[in-house]
């Protein structure tokens, strides 16, 4: 996993290094000529190219400055421009007129508030200019990628040690273009806090027993209601499809069930009122023991008898659980019985959902926000949304580094379910069964084509998305 810093934990780690005996110019020495390098590469050339650098008062603008000596030497004609010295819009835009390409060295991961003055007018003229930044572009907050005022367009942004949540969060994430992480000899310990790749995904992904039947991956779908089938079978489809044995997918009614059969989905009739709600689990309470998990939510409606059915058996059922959509929303305002049961729980919450059960919005901060419903529910959060963050109640928490507006479409968020809930039927741990279904879901979505993508289309990538993932 790929380690992220918040800005403070950035500056524990310099001071480390520092304490260890790496001198401060060292660090920016070494950090100057990395953005040297990068600014090469983007030109891919250095004779003859003008580079307009704008560097600010702190360390960002040193690296600047060695930056400009580096390439100075290379033989780029470079210009640099010091905000601290009274620097006008009028030399700015000419020297941005000059520049085949613009670094940004003007603030650091530690920058908060908008930028004003000349700040705001180069990160205007960014747009119209190739731009490399440094750590994080100007304007984006270093620990919530927020951008409330005017912001640096990167083409590609260069971090050190590790990255900061600013770049993984829109709209900083858009802003930094493509992120080049560089090792300065900074040791950044094990942070609590990493961004999912494949070889995560990988390492965690249990193999299947050679000797394995359909029970011993097993995993139960509640969900459904008044025409709503269609969510709990999308969530049994994605976890047959990334290795769940056997499913059986419950919804209310015998009319609900018979509509729902025919495929290799086990349908089970649950009790339902005269209005079609769930009530309860009825004789299928018995069989639950032969599950190595559970889906409760997608599709089942709000109805007072459903709520308190969904509260029930949350608080009886003794094997691991996914609670999602409407699962989460019988907990509104009180998740006092998630917090006292004693096997596993994911949650998977988008930010209304989160809202509601939490009492208060996800806000700026969505690792945060992630880590605080995770400890008090004692569950581990999937937050989903741009920058979907996973946390446990620990502290350990994961952001997923693929997704894109194309997965909010209808029924994405039940495939999502069906793929975590599958992977915890096939034996992973709960906080890596939502890490990686995130991460798996995402893909799926690469894999099949953002044009026109529906849920379905996510399900059918599923099989060659695991096994590229596998090899």
């Amino acid at each position: 996993m790929e380690p992220v810093l918040t800005p403070t934990e950035m500056g524990e780690a310099d001071r480390r290094a520092i304490a260890a005996g790496t001198p401060v110019r060292v660090l920016m020495d070494r950090a100057g000529r990395a953005v040297a390098w990068e600014v090469r590469r983007v030109l891919g050339s250095t004779y003859g190219h003008r580079v307009a650098i704008v560097c600010g008062k702190g360390n960002n603008g040193g690296d600047g400055l060695v930056a400009a000596r580096v390439l100075s030497g290379w033989g780029v004609r470079v210009e640099v421009l010091d905000l601290g010295a009274g620097l006008d819009v009028a030399t700015a835009d000419a020297a941005l007129d000059r520049a085949d390409l613009l670094v940004d060295a003007m603030y650091g991961t530690g920058f908060t508030g908008s930028l004003d003055g000349v700040a705001a007018y180069v990160a205007r003229r960014s747009t119209g200019i190739t731009t490399v930044a440094i750590d994080v572009p100007s304007g984006v907050d270093g620990l919530t990628g927020r951008a409330p005022g005017d912001v640096v367009h990167a083409d590609s942004t260069v971090t050190f040690a590790a990255r900061k949540p600013g770049v993984c969060f829109e709209p900083g994430r858009s802003c930094a273009g493509e992120v080049r992480l560089v090792d300065i000899g900074i040791d950044v310990g094990e942070p609590a806090l990493t961004l999912t790749d494949a070889s995560d995904f990988r390492r965690w992904l249990v193999p299947l027993d050679p000797a394995a039947h359909k029970w011993m991956s097993a995993l139960l779908v509640v969900g459904g209601s008044g025409g709503m089938t269609g969510a709990p079978l999308l969530v049994s489809h994605a976890a047959m499809r990334v290795g769940a044995g056997i499913v059986w997918c419950g919804v209310p009614g015998n009319d609900a069930a018979a509509r729902a059969s025919g495929g290799e989905v086990v349908t089970k009739a649950l009790p339902e009122n005269p209005d079609g709600a769930l009530t309860g689990l009825g004789e299928l309470s018995d069989a639950t023991r032969r599950f190595r998990g559970v889906v409760v939510g997608p599709g089942l409606g709000d109805a007072p008898a459903t709520r308190a059915a969904v509260r029930d058996l949350v608080g009886r059922l003794a094997i691991p659980l996914v609670l999602d959509a409407d699962g989460l929303n019988a907990f509104e305002g009180d998740a006092g019985i998630i917090s006292d049961r004693t096997a596993p729980t994911i949650l998977t919450p988008h930010a209304g959902e989160y809202a509601r059960i939490a009492g208060e919005p996800v806000g700026d901060d969505r690792v945060a926000a992630a880590r605080h419903l995770a400890k008090t529910t004692g569950a581990v959060v999937l937050l989903k949304g741009p920058g979907t963050v996973v946390a446990e109640p620990g502290g350990r928490a994961a952001i997923n580094p693929h997704d894109g507006p194309w997965l909010g479409t209808a029924g994405s968020g039940d495939v999502l379910s069906g793929i975590v809930g599958g992977l915890l039927a096939r034996g992973l741990e709960p906080f890596e069964a939502a890490t990686g279904g995130a991460f798996l879901h995402a893909r799926a979505a690469d894999r099949a084509g953002h044009t026109g993508l529906i849920a379905g289309d996510l399900v059918a990538a599923l099989p060659r998305t695991l096994e590229s993932l596998e090899h």
